[in-house]
C-alpha cells in the first residue's frame, strides 16, 4: 500500500511541477531583401600557349632583365 501511495504521489508531484513550468517557443524571422549586383563583362584573351610556354616567356623576361642589369652595370665601351 505505502509503494502505491509513493508511486501515486510522484505521480501527482510530476504532473504539478511540468504543468507549471513555462514553455518558450522562439520564432526566427527570415527576411529577403534584394541586393543590387552590378556584373561587369570582361574580355578574356584566347590562350592558345601550354603552361611551359607561359612559363618560359616569364623565365625569359626575367633572366632578359638581369642581363640588362648587368649591362648597365658594366657601361658602354663606345
Amino acid at each position: 500500500m505505502k509503494i502505491k501511495s509513493f508511486f501515486a504521489i510522484m505521480a501527482m508531484g510530476t504532473i504539478l511541477f511540468t504543468s507549471c513550468r513555462d514553455t518558450v517557443t522562439e520564432r526566427e524571422v527570415v527576411r529577403e531583401t534584394e541586393v543590387e549586383v552590378e556584373r561587369e563583362e570582361v574580355e578574356v584573351e584566347e590562350d592558345n600557349e601550354g603552361i611551359i610556354e607561359r612559363t618560359g616567356k616569364k623565365v625569359d623576361q626575367e633572366v632578359n632583365e638581369e642581363i640588362n642589369e648587368e649591362i648597365d652595370k658594366i657601361g658602354d665601351d663606345n
